[in-house]
């Protein structure tokens, strides 16, 4: 079996400094993170654009939301056979070639609109594309960060990549407006522009990004793989429940979302009240991003997560009860403070448990249970606000949250998280295999 430690030799340190040297000095990850950086800012660019355009050209919202539509499901669709891909074939390949299509896919979409033959059904096409695209791309970013990053700073590498994608979100949005304003075409041509810049910094890591090739390895089928990723993760207690709950987590937060509007509104706030609310509320996924990384460090893994849980279910209970909208504005982004740095610890576990050679499908399998039930939570808000009002739907999320937050508590899936981060030993890399290698001494997974 290739361990991290071999597949990933460490960086030497500068002469005289003890530790490991800060990720700002290691050019791979400069060129990763810039091109990265660059991409969703792009992506959240172009996510404003297209609803825009749509309405623009026919008005209708229910026209503008089958594009947002398209895109999801391909990602969906292809998240699995991305991280299987991923774990047969080049990573590096992967990370340059697939975001230079979504270059060209784009730079199509501007043509079309600058030419005024932009179509719905056309747009739809291109957003399902790259959403494909998207699914590849991720199937190949996780095990790639692996070997890119020390063991020692997996948990900063996360907070910075969560800090980088809330920071997109927050200055995407407004850009993309400014550039429709300036030319319909503008965004997505900036959008094409910054996957090329991800495909640079792609193509410059020097490090190998696997997989390692195995001669003795049997000949699989992709679908194979696929199968191979479930059946571990159906195995492993930990990698079970951390799927399951970002599955109910996901469709809860959808839920809290289109509630959290609805009850802005149900307070007397108006359009310029919901963006102020939904900037704060990315703006506190920003701040804990931040602190992240020294919360994983100095608080137990099992703490973060339960404070986490049970700070949003006390911020949904709060939310429907406070009467003015700047105090839900308030509560809201104090609990997304809190609730970022357990998804930063859940990542860095999985990414240390999982043997580089499982790593994408592994993430790609987790990555699709979480998506899985996220789009029944508009539905689930829906039913909640006809049954119960606005805030009495918002209190009804707390039917959900309370034994999630007994469970994380209780459950000795979680055991794991007793052990120190940089104790953690791989799991058995034997796909289907019961027995797991058990971190000492704390518990077993």
């Amino acid at each position: 079996m290739v361990t991290a430690e071999e597949a990933e030799p460490q960086p030497e340190l500068p002469e005289g400094k003890q530790g490991v040297r800060s990720l700002w000095r290691n050019p791979d990850y400069v060129g990763w993170w810039t091109g990265n950086t660059l991409s969703a800012l792009g992506t959240s660019v172009s996510a404003i654009a297209y609803p825009l355009l749509v309405l623009s050209l026919t008005g209708s919202v229910t026209e503008a939301g089958v594009i947002g539509s398209a895109n999801l499901v391909g990602i969906l669709v292809m998240t699995l056979w991305g991280g299987a891909l991923a774990d047969r074939v080049s990573r590096r390949a992967i990370l340059v070639a697939v975001p230079l299509v979504q270059a060209v896919v784009l730079g199509g979409v501007a043509a079309l609109v600058g030419s005024g033959r932009a179509a719905v059904p056309l747009l739809a096409v291109a957003a399902a594309v790259s959403g494909l695209c998207a699914g590849l791309v991720l199937g190949a970013s996780t095990p790639a960060l692996r070997r890119i990053v020390p063991k020692e700073q997996l948990a900063s590498a996360n907070g910075q990549a969560m800090g980088r994608d809330m920071a997109a979100q927050l200055l995407g949005s407004p850009l993309g407006g400014v550039l429709f304003a300036v030319a319909r075409w503008f965004p997505f041509a900036a959008d094409a522009a910054s996957f090329v810049f991800a495909a640079l910094g792609a193509l410059n890591i020097r490090k190998p990004l696997g997989p390692d090739r195995q001669e003795d390895a049997p000949a699989t089928t992709v679908t194979q793989d696929v199968a191979e990723g479930v059946r571990f993760v159906r195995h492993q207690p930990f990698l079970r429940f951390v799927v399951v709950m970002a599955s109910v987590l996901n469709m809860v937060a959808q839920a809290f979302l289109l509630l959290l509007i609805a009850l802005v509104r149900h307070r007397g706030g108006g359009p310029d009240a919901i963006g102020v609310v939904s900037a704060l509320t990315v703006a506190g996924g920003l701040v804990g991003s931040v602190f992240a990384p020294a919360v994983a460090r100095r608080i137990a893994p099992r703490l973060v997560l339960c404070l986490a849980i049970w700070a949003f279910t006390l911020g949904l209970a709060v939310t429907a009860l406070v009467p003015q909208v700047w105090q839900i504005a308030v509560v809201v982004a104090l609990a997304e403070i809190a609730t970022v740095p357990a998804n930063v610890v859940l990542q860095t576990y999985v990414m240390q448990l999982v043997p580089d050679q499982l790593l994408g499908r592994v993430a790609a399998v987790n990555r699709f249970g979480a998506y899985a039930l996220e789009w029944t939570g508009p539905l689930l808000a829906g039913l909640l606000a006809f049954l119960f009002g606005v805030p009495g739907g918002m209190l009804a999320l707390l039917i959900v949250m309370v034994p999630l937050g007994a469970a994380l508590a209780l459950s000795r899936s979680l055991d794991v998280l007793g052990t120190p981060i940089g104790e953690v030993q791989e799991l058995a890399p034997v796909p289907g295999a019961r027995e797991e290698v058990r971190p000492e001494p704390q518990g077993a997974v």
